[in-house]
């Protein structure tokens, strides 16, 4: 019996690195992006009863764990409120370090507002570089007005 749907992330990984597969070539077997589909798999979206069903047959899942691929998550996937694995500190070093810069470019090209994590989009590519390759990254987020009432 599942309890919980961090037990489903769990069997998804383990199926994952059983079956060598990577998160691409799951999201293209949905028609979807990496990212989103990565972040699904790793309880952080919720996936329709199509996308869930595709998902148990590509992972072995049990109907138990494709009906928990259904259910709206609780979000926030890091156990601390700083991380302490090395790259996801980096990212909170990034926001920590420009998050001011951010807001302030942000907030005097659009306004007083939000960029929404809703209505949302990321692509990571991979950049050659002869002094190394570089991490690519592109967030796009809907930017939200706050309004007046």
């Amino acid at each position: 019996m599942i309890t919980n749907r961090n037990q489903v992330t769990e069997q998804i990984i383990s199926a994952k690195v059983m079956k060598g597969l990577k998160w691409s070539d799951v999201a293209e077997q949905l028609g979807l992006s990496k990212e989103w589909v990565t972040s699904g798999c790793l309880g952080q979206m919720a996936f329709d009863k199509a996308q869930a069903e595709k998902l148990g047959e590509i992972f072995d899942l049990s109907d138990e764990a494709v009906a928990w691929l259904q259910i709206v998550p609780y979000k926030g996937s890091l156990p601390t409120a700083v991380p302490t694995d090395p790259l996801i500190y980096r990212w909170y070093e990034v926001v920590s370090v420009y998050g001011s810069t951010i807001k302030e470019l942000i907030h005097e090209e659009f306004g007083d507002g939000i960029m929404s994590a809703i209505d949302f989009s990321m692509d990571i590519q991979r950049e050659s570089n002869p002094n190394g390759d570089r991490v690519n990254v592109v967030l796009s987020g809907k930017f939200l007005p706050y309004k007046s009432y």
